[in-house]
């Protein structure tokens, strides 16, 4: 059954447009993940979906009820069911909380007071992994790993139905990358819970997502199961960032593709297909704007799709 449900979405602050017409779907108890390079819009997109940035059209629907709107009154009951994760695993700590503090905050902001926060403190400390006398450390105290693990605490202690995790795993060294999502994993299969994770780290996707789709300024160009679009990507975009990547197997190869210069800026879109001014690959007819193409659930928006 999905649960959450963004169609068109538009945001644009001032004469920038940053999101120009997402749509996608999370399913309950699936992990969609969204890939591209900084600046295509992915971190507004989860602001918008939890209430923290603007959306000037389009729909946002979490469980049927549209979100795309609300005031932050009637946002409030929502945010004990969507939880968003801040990239930053330090920095979005408070430090002048404990950690005990930090993760039982979301019950004072809700008004749960009838909850006894040592115990919810040792409790949520032991869901993500360390140990109860964690709770009396503050965050300069924290390994990045650490910190990270007390975020999830965190965005987790009110039992929500919808994760929104901003580049979970941003900072770690990768033996540390590696735990964190198999918590993750494992939070995900023992609580139902649902997930949608934003990052330009492609071996993130492979490890955890169930779905992908790869955005590019502010819309997406490619969506499909994470193992068709690793084996069979048809945008050069997608190719273009998985054949960047580190690959697990040494022995794969896939042919390099390079990309013409940086991306447009957002106030000097190009037009047409806004990825043909990088696109090796772009004839005449990308100065038009491609539709979505579609085979078996695997959308690609592009006139001549990868074989």
């Amino acid at each position: 059954m999905t649960l959450l449900s963004v169609s068109n979405l538009k945001t644009s602050y001032g004469k920038t447009n940053v999101l120009t017409g997402v749509s996608f779907h999370v399913d309950e108890g699936e992990t969609y993940a969204l890939v591209g390079e900084s600046g295509s819009g992915k971190t507004t997109l989860i602001r918008a979906i939890a209430g923290l940035a603007p959306a000037q059209e389009g729909s946002i629907l979490f469980q049927g009820h549209e979100l795309r709107g609300l005031s932050d009154r009637k946002m409030r009951p929502f945010r004990k069911d969507i939880s968003l994760m801040f990239q930053d695993p330090v920095g979005s700590l408070s430090p002048r909380l404990t950690v005990g503090g930090l993760i039982t905050e979301p019950y004072r902001i809700q008004g749960m007071n009838n909850r006894d926060l040592n115990s919810e403190a040792i409790r949520l400390l032991e869901m993500v992994g360390l140990p109860a006398d964690m709770a009396g450390r503050y965050p300069f105290q924290l390994s990045g790993g650490q910190a990270r693990r007390v975020g999830v605490a965190r965005a987790l202690a009110l039992e929500p139905k919808l994760l929104l995790a901003d580049e979970p795993t941003a900072g770690l060294d990768v033996s540390v990358q590696g735990e964190l999502l198999n918590l993750l994993n494992d939070l995900r299969d023992q609580l139902g819970l649902s997930m949608l994770i934003i990052t330009h780290n492609l071996n993130i996707v492979r490890h955890v997502s169930d779905r992908m789709g790869i955005m590019y300024l502010g819309q997406l160009v490619e969506e499909g199961t994470t193992e068709d679009v690793f084996h069979h990507s048809k945008h050069p975009y997608t190719r273009a960032l998985l054949s960047a990547s580190p690959k697990p197997d040494p022995h794969a190869k896939m042919d390099r593709i390079i990309l013409h210069g940086d991306p447009p800026s957002l106030l000097k879109r190009p037009s047409g297909c806004e990825f043909r001014s990088r696109c090796p690959f772009a004839k005449d007819i990308c100065k038009e704007t491609p539709e979505w193409n579609e085979t078996h659930g695997h959308k690609v928006r592009c006139f001549i799709p990868l074989s």
